[in-house]
């Protein structure tokens, strides 16, 4: 089935296959697992594609006989027949089959075992009846001949002497990799767990390490430091515990070359003491090495009977070699074939290349080949120039795009990188040539090649030498062709090409300018070369350059890149300031978003668009993996984002209470509704008639999708903070503060009830779904587990996952059921496999909250979001990552003037406190101590110190003039609490706080210890503000209220009731008989004004359509200075009621207002990252302060390439886009 191009299902033989599996009661992860072959083989075997090779036929065989899966007095012929229908070329072993049937006979059969039901919990790590294999990018080896005694006598090594390390040595192409391949799939059964790595791609000992720990210890891993002393004892202690089989592949790749041969390259020191410590350390494990040199480290602890063994292959032995001519199609006399093979060393890869020369033009006869003299001396690499010098041009290009893409593609794939266009055709006949001579060879993913790793070292060695040489000599034409550094790459590869190319290029390029200067000038001249060319000729050379440019500059600021055409260039994480792109041609480059904490994402059902919300209130949709839509859709977090089973409305829920449709294609607003607090679930029902919203305000709301028509409201005991519906849309399920999962049954026509309650969970229930089929329910919870509740109509049966060892946020399932995706305030998403309950393996690299997951219909793709900025796209199987989105958004959440004026503080969602200096340009100051979020900033009333309050559990002291951190309070009753904004007592002596926690802390500075705390008020409190003669503390809640407390002992003297939302701000006037607060309910912004020594509202003032952040009063109370949600300013007349002025003040949400000592300036903050300095009285705008963005006046004018929301996000980060000029 192989050979054809439109491969026949041989049914017969799937049904076979399937029906054995079945009688071996293993899941096809299992079975493959058990065969040391991937689940698509198993997939494909079962679907009549392919047929199992001989080892892993006799392997099933093996299986199947043990496990008593055949016929008892039939097994004989039932194994006879798999073996005829597996269309097998070699002879079943009669003699082997014999052995095998007579050991089962001996053996007692095994004893069955019994199901249990009730609660159970799956730990991370359960035992396994075969070893755990991750063989990672194992080679796939078709044809192995001879090396029987090498064989024998590693496997002796591995297994019976359970020698510690065994290294296999031995020049380029002899075969190393195939024998330890062999040897891996001999031994496999003899260990718990088998990993295969290869080096070739030379990732660093740390990167190597964890990748190794997350299969063998992920627990242990995430408790572990981040040093590499730590990873080495953590694997030791593994190496001990367990009976482990490492194999690393390409060890040369950690070695210097030349004089140091042998020894560690800078930066692999560290490895160096790995290997030296597991050679020398009891362990009952192997970690068995390929390197063309041997370790230094491994020399001392060699021997013939020591636990350190090396084996170097010399010459395959002349039958083998024979073999492998026939093979090619290589004819000739025995002496003849001895001649070549001498020639050639017998190394098999030589003779494979050599053959297809043989066969092409000489028709097959090594006579004839022999005549002309021609014959190679010198190695691989000489062999290699030679067949190099014979390829066609396109070939050439082709091995060049291999070994820039780094892994296996597809023909469609390269077609659509080539740097010069050509014909399907053309392409297609240049690959067939390359895998004739052996130069590629084809990968497990169906379709797919990549290069022979010997031939992938010497291309790469090529295309860099060729590059440098044209730099030098100011030529561009492999600069124009082939691209260094590919944006759209998965980003494991993109990394890898910065590694492996843009390094070693710009490291030999320096050498040759000692002046750093000159090496700069000769890229922009050729850059300035290029610009002068057509578009069409300019190919990768500017992006090219201009990565090169970048990795010498640290930076691209205050370039002349205008009218160049960049391909793929990597501009995302990159500062541009005041360059030029005007008149570019810009295709397929990675920019930074911007987008800041990301807490939602969604994918459609057919894949095609994805969303993310912000913590800003943003909303971005891309279209087919290209950004379609940026809007500024709520004035608060998007918590929550669901599309429309038919793809065409996208819902999202907010914490600013409202719950908002839109249509996808244009960003249109269908209808919005609203509950009384936050909103933190969203849910289509499956035939998209319903749309379920749940909030804090303890309500799941069911809404008419279409028209926004409230339908029903299903009260909850607590607040919500996740729902879902399952697949046949009978069921709706609610979690929330009290770790409790409802589930509501609702008939069309019929109000919704209650027909279960889940318990389980012991903290907040945070993440809910229901897997593809509906038969699974998945919670996750801050007590650190995740609960599968198995829903039948005779009760639930509940499994729990443990392992993650921080607060669970978020699950989601694949669509085909098989994996479990969680993640959460860990920064690691763990991955579970569904068929067995089993933890499977955990994806690293976000730095901060991972709050959302979605998967893409292929199952294997997973999307997260992460307020560490980043929206990462994952490939499950190979556990790495794709693609990273990075944004760039910098919120200030609150300033603080210093009291003589001169200086203000800003906190900011970047974690920083910054320090301005207001009446001079100085650079600001940058204080750097928390963890995450920083809400609020107070100074304290002498000028000598600066509080700051942040979501990492912690109120920090500042020293104002040093800028050093001198004391940190943390809440002794929950470490995960979140303080919101934060001030000093007008004495100084006390810091009052809210929190998430619904309370008010009050602290004693001098002594770091809590005076009192509240807990009447039933919501998160964002702000708090002392009365100016310090005798009460005014308390801003999310329920609705504003609450005054005694600031002696924390009594409850007043709660303020009236705002039909969240009250963001609340201020007092400087006398003290007014307090403002400012808020939001479901038909905008509310403003009112009380009297406190009465307690009554005696004003309110209407007119704010966005929801109100932010209050100040003026010096005498008469006027009054609002911020909300749409950006603006406005001053109100305290007496009259009336607005008397509007200014446009900030992109986004205005968070804080607040007036200088002296009553004349006031400055505000938003989620622009602006500080504005504006005139109290006049209006007038009179400074402002912004740090730099990334692309801060970078001129995009007249760029082409570019969608409108790329422009906008751009521009959104300091880019400028001037109008174009009309001539008369």
């Amino acid at each position: 089935m192989k050979g054809s191009s439109y491969r026949q299902r041989d049914y017969a033989f799937g049904q076979l296959m399937l029906t054995l599996r079945t009688k071996l009661k293993l899941t096809q992860t299992e079975l493959a697992d058990l065969l040391g072959v991937r689940r698509r083989a198993v997939i494909d075997w079962e679907g009549g594609l392919t047929y199992p090779t001989v080892d892993h036929l006799k392997h099933l065989v093996v299986l199947a006989i043990e496990r008593q899966a055949f016929p008892a007095g039939r097994e004989a012929e039932e194994v006879r027949a798999l073996w005829h229908t597996a269309r097998q070329k070699v002879l079943l072993d009669e003699i082997w089959l014999g052995a095998l049937l007579s050991c089962a006979e001996a053996s007692p059969a095994s004893e069955p075992i019994e199901e249990t039901s009730g609660a159970t919990q799956a730990p991370a790590h359960p035992a396994r009846s075969g070893p755990r294999l991750d063989w990672g990018n194992a080679l796939t080896v078709t044809s192995f001949y001879g090396r029987e005694w090498e064989l024998d006598l590693l496997s002796e090594w591995v297994v019976e002497a359970r020698c510690r390390v065994v290294s296999v040595l031995g020049l380029g192409g002899i075969g190393k990799s195939a024998l330890a391949t062999q040897v891996m799939h001999r031994v496999a059964e003899r260990f718990e767990v088998v990993i295969w790595r290869s080096l070739r791609d030379v990732p660093s000992c740390e990167a190597l390490l964890d990748d190794c720990l997350q299969v063998l210890a992920p627990q242990e891993l995430r408790g572990a430091s981040s040093s590499l002393e730590s990873r080495q004892s953590l694997l030791l202690d593994c190496l001990r515990s367990r009976r482990v089989l490492l194999v690393y592949d390409n060890l040369e790749s950690f070695l210097e070359e030349g004089q140091d041969s042998g020894h560690m390259r800078a930066g692999y020191e560290g490895f160096a003491r790995v290997l030296r410590r597991v050679g020398e350390t009891e362990h009952q494990s192997c970690w068995l090495l390929t390197s063309r040199e041997k370790p230094s480290e491994l020399v001392p602890l060699e021997g013939n009977q020591a636990p350190v063994r090396a084996l170097r292959l010399g010459r395959m032995e002349a039958q083998a070699c024979q073999q492998l001519l026939a093979e090619k199609g290589v004819a000739g006399s025995t002496s003849e074939q001895l001649r070549l093979i001498e020639a050639y060393a017998g190394n098999p890869l030589a003779l494979k290349i050599v053959a297809r020369t043989i066969v092409e033009l000489f028709d097959g006869q090594i006579a004839l080949f022999l005549e002309q003299g021609e014959v190679i001396f010198g190695g691989v690499r000489a062999l290699l120039d030679e067949q190099y010098a014979r390829l066609s041009v396109v070939e050439q290009s082709v091995l060049l795009w291999l070994a820039i893409l780094r892994e296996p593609v597809t023909l469609q794939q390269l077609l659509a990188v080539l740097g010069v266009p050509l014909r399907r055709a053309q392409v297609l006949e240049a690959v067939e040539s390359l895998r004739r001579r052996s130069l590629i060879e084809p990968s497990q993913l169906q379709g797919s090649f990549t290069l022979q790793s010997v031939v992938m070292e010497y291309v790469t060695a090529r295309l860099i030498a060729e590059v440098i040489s044209e730099i030098k000599q100011g030529r561009c034409s492999r600069l124009v062709e082939h691209g260094l550094e590919l944006a759209p790459c998965k980003d494991y590869v993109r990394q890898t090409q910065q590694r492996l190319l843009l390094a070693p290029i710009l490291a030999r390029l320096r050498s040759s300018y000692p002046v750093r200067t000159a090496l700069e000038e000769q890229l922009l001249a050729l850059l300035g070369e290029l610009r002068e060319r057509e578009d069409s000729a300019q190919g990768y050379g500017p992006a090219n350059l201009l990565a090169l440019l970048r990795e010498h500059r640290g930076h691209l600021r205050g370039l002349d890149l205008s009218h160049l055409v960049l391909r793929s260039a990597y501009l995302q994480e990159v500062e541009m300031q005041d360059t030029t792109l005007s008149g570019a041609l810009l295709q397929e480059c990675a920019w930074t978003s911007t987008f800041g904490a990301i807490w939602a994402v969604a994918i459609s059902h057919d894949g095609q668009y994805w969303a993310a919300g912000s913590r800003r209130g943003e909303m971005w949709v891309w279209a087919q993996q290209t950004l379609h839509l940026i809007w500024q859709a709520h004035s608060d977090v998007v918590r929550a984002l669901a599309f429309s089973p038919d793809g065409r409305h996208l819902a999202s829920g907010s914490y600013d209470g409202t719950v908002k449709v839109w249509e996808v294609e244009s960003g249109t607003l269908l209808w919005s509704g609203s509950h009384t607090t936050y909103i933190s679930g969203i849910a289509y029902s499956p035939d998209g008639t319903v749309l379920a919203s749940g909030g804090t305000d303890a309500t799941v709301r069911l809404w008419d999708a279409q028209t926004g028509a409230l339908l029903e409201t299903l009260p909850h005991p607590h607040a919500i903070f996740t729902i879902t519906w399952s697949p046949d849309g009978h069921l709706l399920a609610s979690l929330g503060f009290d770790g409790q999962i409802r589930l509501w049954k609702r008939q069309q026509s019929e109000p919704a009830t209650c027909v279960a309650i889940l318990v389980g969970h012991t903290n907040w229930g945070m993440g809910l779904a229901f897997s593809s089929d509906g038969s699974l329910l998945a919670s996750a919870s801050w007590d650190q587990t995740i609960k599968l509740w198995e829903i039948t109509s005779g009760g639930v049966r509940q499994t729990t996952l443990v392992g993650q060892t921080d607060r669970v946020q978020t699950v989601a399932w694949s669509p085909d059921g098989r994996t479990l995706a969680s993640a959460g305030f860990d920064h690691t998403i763990w991955l579970w496999d569904m068929e067995q309950n089993t933890y499977r393996t955990a994806l690293h690299g976000h730095t901060g909250v991972v709050f959302s997951l979605a998967f893409l219909p292929d199952s294997r793709r997973l999307l997260s979001g992460s307020v560490d900025g980043t929206l990462r796209v994952w490939d499950t199987e190979r556990g790495q990552c794709e693609q990273i989105l990075q944004g760039y958004a910098v919120s200030l959440y609150d300033i603080a003037w210093s009291p003589n004026g001169t200086q203000l503080a800003s906190a900011s969602s970047n974690g920083l406190l910054t320090i301005w200096d207001v009446e001079d340009l100085t650079p600001p100051r940058l204080l750097q101590g928390h963890r995450y979020l920083v809400f609020g900033v107070a100074w304290s009333p002498d000028g000598r110190w600066l509080a700051s309050s942040g979501w990492d559990n912690a109120i920090q002291i500042w020293d104002a003039t040093t800028g050093t951190s001198v004391r940190v309070m943390r809440d002794p009753d929950d470490p995960y609490t979140s303080f919101y904004g934060v001030a000093w007592s007008p004495d100084g002596k006390l810091l009052a706080c809210g929190n998430y926690r619904q309370e008010v802390q009050v602290w004693e500075v001098p002594t770091g210890t809590r005076q009192w705390i509240t807990r009447e008020q039933p919501a998160s409190v964002r702000r708090v503000v002392w009365s100016p003669d310090g005798t009460r503390l005014a308390s801003a809640g999310d329920d609705g209220t504003v609450a005054v407390w005694n600031a002696s002992d924390g009594r409850l003297l007043k709660q303020l009731p009236g705002h039909h939302g969240k009250v963001n701000d609340v201020a007092w006037s400087r006398d003290g008989k007014w307090l403002a607060s400012g808020g939001g309910g479901g038909d905008g912004g509310e403003l009112f004004v009380w009297e406190m020594q009465s307690g009554e509202r005696v004003r309110v003032l209407s007119g704010h359509p966005g929801i109100v952040y932010a209050v100040a009063w003026g010096p005498t109370g008469a006027v009054l200075v609002s911020g909300g949600s749409d950006g603006m300013l406005r001053w109100w007349d305290r007496h009259s009621g009336e607005c008397v002025r509007v200014s446009r003040a900030h992109e986004g949400t205005v968070q804080r207002l607040q007036v200088s000592p002296d009553g004349k300036w006031f400055a505000s903050c938003g989620d622009d990252g602006a500080i504005h300095l504006w005139d109290l009285e006049g209006g007038d705008l009179l400074r402002t302060l912004r740090r730099d963005r990334p692309y801060e006046r970078l001129d995009i004018s007249g760029a082409k390439g570019l969608t409108q929301a790329q422009k906008a996000s751009l521009r959104a980060l300091g880019a400028i886009e001037r109008a174009p000029v009309l001539s008369i």
